[in-house]
């Protein structure tokens, strides 16, 4: 597992079965006003939930195509066999997105698209007829969830990889889903795929991704869903301390490693394509906007303009979820109509 960040099976900071959002705990007091109360510090801040689902589909599986997991956790790598089930509103799921399409996964995995307004049942599939995906028969991703623990409590979150054999989540470890792409698909990547895991850069590439999720990926969402004063400016004073170190690091190179995309910069992608248009204003990120760093905004702009980045990026979708979702910090309901899209795609003179 890749040191970048850690996953658990313990289920802290609990929900009701399959609802998107926890309620308040301390009647009057800080999670009152919490976003996700259960998973709200005492001092404010905002401590994630841990994965729930950590098996893996890889090479060395010991199970036969067309059964479980083996003693390890371990699913056999069988096209066609798991559905991908994204928001694409979620930067977490958004990473899945970007990988599956610059390894060229769209056949061996497909995908199922939820709402982006997440209501109290949680994630739902109202995109598709009827109400329900059609591989999986499944009107909420909840149901999968319970399908594989049925005394699951926590909070439903996407990307989540489901067999379509037994209509189990095989895993939300987002990190690890993300990294098992580049390296456990390998024999259905297309022609000429990326290497965004080169093996020979994990020494450095881990830690780069580490600091990126911990004050950038993370850390907006540290500021967003703080209650307390303190925890909340010492989140902002960590996420703009990293976007100042990542900006002089963008000064003399294309990429964050260098002259090709790895998976450090699929991660920083999803919240820089989100920060202006939600993080900036939403959670308080405010100390300049994405636009007003010279490199990092000309970064953004190469990435979006590269297949596999700008052509998974739904700008309503992301507005709409993070507006209409988050009554604590948006009471009104109210989804601004900017920033224009359109600035996206001027000339980023790099590379």
């Amino acid at each position: 597992m890749s040191t970048a960040e850690v996953s658990s099976t313990t289920q802290q900071g609990a929900t009701a079965p399959g609802t998107g959002s926890s309620a308040a705990t301390q009647p009057g007091g800080k999670q009152d006003t919490a976003q996700f109360g259960r998973e709200t510090a005492g001092d404010g801040a905002f401590v994630r939930q841990p994965n729930r689902f950590t098996d893996r589909v890889t090479r060395d599986s010991r199970s036969a195509p067309g059964e479980g997991p083996d003693e390890h956790g371990h699913w056999p790598v069988e096209a066609g066999r798991y559905r991908l089930v994204v928001s694409l509103a979620c930067p977490w799921a958004h990473r899945s997105i970007i990988d599956r399409q610059l390894l060229g996964l769209q056949e061996a995995i497909s995908l199922a698209v939820v709402d982006p307004i997440r209501d109290e049942k949680g994630w739902r599939f109202t995109l598709d007829e009827g109400g329900k995906d059609p591989v999986l028969g499944i009107g909420f991703l909840s149901e999968a969830y319970l399908a594989t623990d049925p005394e699951f409590a926590g909070r439903v979150t996407v990307p989540a990889l489901v067999d379509t054999i037994t209509g189990r989540v095989v895993s939300n470890d987002y990190p690890q889903l993300s990294l098992d792409l580049s390296t456990e698909w390998v024999d259905h990547h297309a022609p000429g795929a990326p290497d965004l895991y080169p093996e020979a850069s994990r020494a450095e590439l881990d830690p780069l991704m580490a600091d990126i999720f911990t004050d950038v990926n993370n850390g907006v969402y540290k500021a967003g869903f703080a209650t307390g004063q303190q925890a909340y400016e010492a989140a902002y004073d960590a996420l703009f301390a990293r976007l100042d170190v990542l900006e002089e690091r963008l000064a003399d190179r294309r990429y964050l490693m260098g002259e090709a995309i790895t998976e450090a910069d699929v991660r920083l992608f999803t919240t820089l394509v989100r920060f202006d248009a939600v993080y900036h204003n939403h959670f308080k990120c405010n100390r300049q906007k994405l636009t007003e760093f010279i490199n990092l905004w000309a970064y953004a702009r190469d990435l979006y303009q590269t297949h596999g980045f700008g052509d998974t990026v739904d700008f309503d979708h992301i507005k709409r979820h993070y507006y209409l979702t988050h009554p604590k910090i948006n009471p009104t309901g109210v989804v601004p109509k900017g920033p224009d899209p359109l600035r996206w795609l001027t000339p980023h003179a790099r590379g």
